[in-house]
């Protein structure tokens, strides 16, 4: 076989089998948020903390008895221990450099997926400073990232925490007359932006709808039309599900996205190339926008706070998406000079997307996930 031949079956070879490793039953786009509420009294420090039921079932040994995947309010009351050992005792809080022990005092299941935790730490004596740091976030995949509120005399004050940055303060005494409140740490807003990034490079389901759009070739002008079409797309509909305007359930969007990866690689057996293909990627990329936005509705957020996630989190995502191109599409330029990639690359590679997309929708119906 000639050698411009086995390199163009090689790279098809190899995109199926990325394809196929990546099309495992799973949540399609797990949660990498907290949130906490903190404030203080006196003596006391209560907490209010929100997870993703994925994150506290990987927390919390043996919290799922009869490992179904799944969180249940009785699987909650019966390891009241596991809780507060695993969450409660894993974020630290000091009054005025004096460590306050804490105990979880309530526990239940919240909407959207999520549940809510209130713990109470008691200091020694009322506090003015409040030192808390986060370590359960070294148990928690790198990319989480926990926001954390606080409300008091002194004016709200928030931050955004994650491995390399477990701690934050706060003051329980009110603040001086014309004193500025305290704003978030910068460096945790910004945060956001790699979170966006982490988020589209571990979206397997969104890049290979991606490569599905553009392994058939054509002039790079309409390639570059059927990328802005599914980013001005999946803007809109990330926007209207952050802000509160507007989401369908996940339920309905999980599965979706998944026919719509299916359905352009059986659309690539007919298409000859991209030409007029941001058509059908701007309906599609309005699904996908719903998807993405699940990584910031999970955990709801100050209303002010919004806007600017919702900012650096889309600029993190096309970047990592551009990234991504950026690296492929040579990759696909070069391959499609072989006739045998063409004719025959083409239609593995499109198979072995539609087989993906299929895999998805059926573990998306009908798993826990």
């Amino acid at each position: 076989m000639p050698v411009l031949h086995r390199t163009g079956l090689a790279l098809a070879a190899f995109a199926v089998l990325l394809i196929s490793s990546v099309a495992r039953p799973a949540a399609a786009h797990e949660v990498g948020l907290s949130r906490g509420e903190y404030a203080a009294s006196g003596a006391s420090v209560t907490a209010q903390l929100t997870f993703a039921r994925r994150d506290v079932l990987s927390l919390v040994a043996g919290l799922d008895a009869d490992h179904d995947g799944a969180l249940t309010e009785a699987e909650i009351a019966r390891d009241h221990d596991g809780l507060n050992g695993a969450l409660v005792g894993r974020i630290k809080i000091k009054g005025d450099g004096v460590a306050c022990p804490g105990e979880l005092t309530e526990a239940r299941l919240a909407e959207d997926d999520g549940v809510t935790l209130r713990a109470t730490y008691r200091c020694p004596a009322p506090v003015s400073a409040v030192d808390v740091e986060v370590g359960l976030l070294e148990d928690l995949p790198f990319g989480h990232r926990h926001l954390a509120h606080f409300a008091g005399p002194s004016g709200p004050s928030d931050a955004v925490l994650f491995q390399r940055n477990l701690r934050f303060s706060f003051t329980s005494t009110p603040a001086e007359a014309g004193a500025a409140p305290p704003k978030a740490s910068y460096r945790g807003k910004l945060s956001f932006f790699p979170m966006g990034v982490e988020h589209i490079l571990t979206g397997y389901d969104h890049l290979v709808f991606l490569l599905g759009l553009v392994i058939v070739g054509g002039r790079l002008r309409s390639l570059l039309m059927v990328v802005t079409a599914f980013t001005l797309a999946h803007s809109i509909t990330l926007a209207l599900a952050a802000l509160g305007v507007w989401a369908p359930s996940p339920r309905i969007v999980e599965p979706a996205i998944a026919l719509s990866i299916a359905y352009v690689g059986v659309e690539n057996f007919f298409v000859k190339n991209a030409e007029k293909r941001w058509r059908i990627t701007f309906p599609f990329g309005l699904i996908h926008g719903f998807g993405f936005a699940g990584a910031l509705q999970a955990v709801e957020m100050p209303k002010a706070d919004v806007p600017y996630a919702l900012v650096l989190f889309n600029v993190g995502v096309e970047a990592g998406q551009l990234a991504v191109l950026a690296l492929v599409l040579p990759l696909i330029y070069l391959a499609r000079k072989r006739a045998i990639f063409r004719d025959q690359g083409v239609k593995v590679i499109s198979g072995a997307i539609t087989v993906a997309g299929l895999v998805w929708f059926v573990s998306r119906v009908f798993g826990s996930g």
